[in-house]
């Protein structure tokens, strides 16, 4: 049962917008989101529309103003990366999570590692890739096997595990297809986790194991060979320590509102972060659903806590526009 103080704050979102689809390569995997995220609203006595954002048409959609607060179930470049954000910002519209600078910084898997660093905390050595790039240095420089990564692409596409220097050149190819920089990382042999944010709180850990070579595309969208753990089989205090260095992690990217971190640990149980995820996938079968129904949340619950996480924000725009 909601309380009187929840149904005001509901109440202050107005028309909401769930935007998805956008232009990325990622745009199946939004239109899944998003589409699960208006069915949970459309259940609720929020008054909510669908959106599916092109390039041609995301001017003249925020022009209009027909909605009061936007819900952004965007994944990839122009909704991951600030520029959605900054449409919004300036049309004066309030949305669910992270400002331009923090969504920028995050998608950008070269220049967050650079943050996270400078922040104190770990995250794998790494070495941005050029062409011809001399082999035997970047296996002196970081070991065998390593990570290739576009460093703007999400959702693991262009990614691929090189076993000998040998292959770096074959990677490197495939992970230049994608848009912007690239980079090597030194492979991180244990277990997989990742730690969902919503405001302040770290959310249950889980666990993902999976037969492929790492958690790619396949593993995460296509096959139903993926297990996933939680609880994630850590005891109390090892789950606590990767809820705090999510939650370090998340704040030293200036994030805020939702969002979703992913940590590796190695064999020897050192745990390093390897991304922070903005807008995380939001079917019903997503990582943070899951860990949000193992903290008490259903769908639904959590679809309108992340949306109240955007009248803060709602607040400082207008305080600012006071001014």
């Amino acid at each position: 049962m909601k309380s009187k103080r929840m149904q005001q704050d509901i109440n202050k979102l107005g028309k909401v917008a769930v935007l998805m689809g956008g232009w990325s390569a990622e745009r199946e995997v939004s239109l899944n989101s998003g589409n699960a995220v208006y069915e949970a609203l459309r259940n609720t006595d929020i008054n909510v529309v669908a959106i599916d954002i092109t390039r041609e048409n995301i001017m003249q959609v925020i022009a209009k103003q027909e909605f009061d607060t936007a819900f952004i179930a965007l994944h990839g470049r122009g909704g991951e990366d600030g520029v959605i954000q900054s449409v919004l910002d300036v049309a004066g519209i309030p949305y669910t999570g992270s400002g331009v600078l923090a969504s920028a910084l995050a998608m950008d898997k070269l220049r967050s590692k650079q943050v996270l660093e400078a922040s104190g905390l770990p995250t794998p050595a790494y070495l941005k890739m050029v062409a011809d790039m001399d082999a035997d240095y970047v296996a002196a420089t970081l070991g065998m096997p390593v990570m290739m990564k576009p460093v703007l692409e999400g959702s693991s596409l262009g990614m691929s595990k090189v076993d000998k220097p040998s292959q770096l050149a074959a990677a490197h190819e495939l992970a230049s297809q994608h848009p912007g920089d690239v980079i090597a990382e030194r492979w991180v042999q244990g277990s997989e986790y990742t730690v969902a944010i919503l405001g302040d709180e770290a959310l249950p850990v889980i666990r993902l194991e999976t037969p492929n070579t790492f958690y790619d595309y396949a593993a995460k969208y296509q096959e139903n060979t993926t297990r996933y753990h939680c609880p994630c089989g850590l005891d109390l205090e090892a789950e606590q320590q990767l809820q705090r260095l999510a939650l370090a992690a998340f704040n030293s990217l200036g994030a805020s509102g939702w969002g979703r971190v992913d940590i590796l640990t190695d064999e020897n149980n050192q745990p390093w972060v390897i991304e922070l995820n903005t807008v995380p996938g939001m079917t019903d079968h997503s990582l943070v659903p899951m860990a949000a129904k193992a903290a008490g949340y259903s769908f639904s619950e959590l679809v309108i806590a992340i949306l109240l996480q955007s009248l803060p924000l709602s607040s400082a725009k207008k305080a600012e526009s006071d001014v």
